[in-house]
């Protein structure tokens, strides 16, 4: 198969042709290609992009461009006093090679449901800058690979607000690394946040164990929650009823880990 390939010189000059497709760290899209469910005409890097790298705090949030790797994500120290969950989320992505060449934008655009970034952005209320607008973490993720990602737009930034409290757990598909259930929990002021990826045919929120918690912030409280197996994946990984087993448990570790 050919295909253009083009380096962008800045954001404002990323412009994508006619099927074409933004390339970061190639970690979610190349698959895609290599598996037949992506056939762009061209790819427009923009991995080395200044105004899409670098990880800022300050207001009550972090703010982390979207061309910053796994890896770096995980080893910040800044990140690592203000969100810890969100660095051990960034360290247990994949394996050394994918951490170092996946992006935090490249997962969320891509938006496979078992992806372990999209958990802590629907989990933590986080903001979606693109080359347009901002986006709700709410609004962002729309299903299965799906987005509120217009043609031609492209992710710049995430800005994560920090919780009180926050925790991540997963039980990986140990070929791929990917979440067969991963579970983020958040407590903030105004209540609690869960999110569920790998169990569904997206990330989704947990309003049962939301709910739970916000009365009683324990790792009991989240295990008496029974989560209902309708509309969870069933696979030769692991039956609905395991995952909807396996999603009050890691909520729970989660909470501990908090």
């Amino acid at each position: 198969m050919t295909m253009n390939y083009q380096a962008a010189s800045s954001v404002a000059a990323a412009r994508l042709g006619a099927d074409d497709k933004f390339l970061a760290g190639g970690q979610s899209l190349l698959g895609a290609i290599k598996l037949g469910l992506a056939a762009p005409a061209g790819l427009v890097d923009v991995r080395r992009l200044p105004e899409l790298q670098g990880i800022t705090v300050g207001g009550g949030a972090v703010r982390i461009g979207a061309a910053t790797t796994h890896a770096t994500v995980a080893a910040s120290a800044d990140v690592g006093r203000a969100i810890p969950a969100l660095a051990d989320l960034a360290g247990r992505i994949g394996d050394r090679q994918v951490r170092n060449a996946g992006t935090l934008g490249g997962s969320l655009a891509n938006n496979d449901p078992a992806a372990c970034y999209p958990a802590a952005v629907l989990a933590l209320s986080a903001t979606v800058h693109t080359n347009r607008r901002d986006l709700a973490a709410d609004d962002f993720f729309q299903g299965l690979f799906t987005t509120a990602l217009e043609d031609g737009e492209l992710i710049t930034a995430v800005s994560f607000p920090c919780p009180k409290a926050a925790g991540w757990q997963k039980f990986k598909q140990p070929a791929s690394r990917f979440s067969l259930v991963g579970v983020f929990v958040a407590r903030f002021d105004a209540g609690v946040r869960v999110a569920v990826t790998g169990a569904g045919p997206g990330v989704f929120r947990c309003r049962e164990l939301e709910t739970a918690l916000a009365r009683d912030w324990s790792p009991a409280a989240a295990r008496a929650v029974k989560v209902d197996a309708a509309g969870l994946n069933h696979d030769l990984h692991g039956t609905a009823d395991y995952r909807a087993a396996l999603i009050p448990e890691l909520a729970a570790r989660a909470v501990a880990a908090a």
